[in-house]
């Protein structure tokens, strides 16, 4: 389904570029039961880059943002240990996107599956728009 942030008047020039799912085993957590052994957790993001930026004339990779930029921002940020809570993790991963200079907007979500048997997931969101770009 596509972005309603499409609609936003600073994002309707641009393509969305979105990582659905993306499902990693995380430390994280800060009751004692979720420190026993990492959890699953899903990851997705979507990314807001300008058309005129992300035109790809030559139909070649290094006209976009590259996918792999999102999934290496995923791991280098997980690999760095422990995280107490999903939303210092979000946090980070926003920063993280907005640090690419095609980027001008994003949207972290993480959902943790497992952890209430009558809930399909527990988690949270974060978006953001940069002043530029």
């Amino acid at each position: 389904m596509p972005s309603d942030l499409l609609m936003h008047p600073r994002l309707a020039d641009c393509r969305r570029l979105f990582l659905r799912d993306h499902e990693v085993h995380v430390d994280i957590g800060v009751h004692p039961f979720e420190k026993r052994a990492p959890q699953r957790l899903r990851i997705n993001v979507e990314l807001f880059v300008p058309l005129a930026r992300s035109q790809p004339r030559r139909d070649r990779l290094d006209e976009v943002v590259d996918y792999d930029f999102v999934r290496e921002r995923v791991a280098e940020r997980v690999a760095r240990g422990h995280i107490e809570l999903q939303e210092t993790l979000c946090d980070d991963l926003l920063a993280a996107m907005l640090a690419h200079p095609g980027v001008r907007a994003a949207r972290v979500s993480t959902e943790k599956p497992d952890v209430y048997p009558d809930s399909a997931g527990v988690g949270c969101e974060v978006f953001a728009i940069k002043d530029s770009v």
